[in-house]
């Protein structure tokens, strides 16, 4: 003999929000991990010290404007200036965005709602690159305002601002890709951070030297190549060559032409790849 519970099911008549709205909530979700936001305490204590550390460089370029009359770091040279702060920073918060689901093994649920692969590594790329984005972009304009109330001798270097702006997105992103990429190869934060840190001191401590021995040897050419190899100075060649910026290499030169928003591009796919192909394994177990 069969019976019937009634167990409190009752269909949705609510409006459905679709797609874009569960993307879009994963991805603010996201960003406001990544600054610790309706997290505990000791979670804001990094990112919120490593964006004062950024605001620092801002403020001495004012001061120098202003007792001065002669800027500081430029612009265009502004992030790869601070590279080591991005760095950690990006170190220690792109584990937040991805481990977590990883290592409590949620990400079947948010699957089983209307958000694919594909939505859920661009949620991801987005709230890590805008945080990215904001750590540059913020003492970049605090600058251009400091610049523009000073009133420096001559015109404003608003082009110069706005290109540095375009190459903060570009920076963001490819780090934002690169970073997340190693951490999600890892449920365990402190193993994300160490795999992001240690990839970017390889590449900045290699580059140098690589430069050093192909120049000692009149590859002079080969040499300026080594500088795309690690990212900041990648998208720094970048930058020389859309908006002629100088070279903030140590050293040398880049390469000229379009090779280097070439090779750009080619990494921000596999990045794009490895993180698909990653989520789509966890996803399956």
């Amino acid at each position: 003999m069969s019976e019937i519970y009634d167990i409190g099911y009752r269909h949705y008549d609510g409006p459905r929000l679709g797609r874009g709205y569960s993307t879009r909530a994963l991805a603010v979700h996201s960003l406001r991990g990544v600054f610790g936001l309706g997290r505990p305490a000791r979670s804001k204590i990094i990112p919120f010290a490593l964006f004062t550390i950024m605001l620092l460089p801002a403020v001495v370029n004012i001061a120098m404007m202003a007792l001065l009359q002669q800027r500081g770091i430029p612009y265009s040279g502004f992030a790869v200036a601070m590279q080591p702060v991005v760095a950690i920073f990006l170190a220690s918060q792109a584990p937040t965005v991805v481990a977590p689901d990883l290592r409590f093994r949620v990400l079947p649920l948010y699957l089983s709602r209307p958000v694919s692969i594909t939505e859920y590594v661009a949620a991801k790329v987005a709230a890590m690159t805008v945080a990215l984005f904001l750590l540059v972009a913020v003492p970049l304009t605090l600058i251009y305002v400091g610049e523009l109330v000073v009133d420096m001798p001559g015109p404003p270097a608003t082009g110069e601002y706005a290109g540095a702006l375009v190459m903060a997105v570009v920076l963001a992103l490819l780090l934002s890709v690169i970073g997340l990429a190693l951490a999600s190869f890892t449920p365990r934060r402190g193993l994300g951070v160490a795999s992001v840190i240690v990839v970017y001191l390889l590449s900045s401590a290699a580059v140098p030297m690589v430069y050093g021995i192909l120049a000692e040897s009149g590859n002079e050419e080969g040499a300026a190549w080594a500088w795309l190899l690690n990212p900041f100075w990648l998208v720094d060649s970048v930058q020389s060559w859309l908006f002629g910026t100088p070279s903030h290499a140590l050293e040398g030169t880049y390469p000229s032409g379009p090779a280097p928003a070439a090779i750009l591009v080619v990494l921000l796919g596999l990045g794009l790849a490895a993180l698909a192909l990653r989520y789509r394994k966890a996803a399956s177990r």
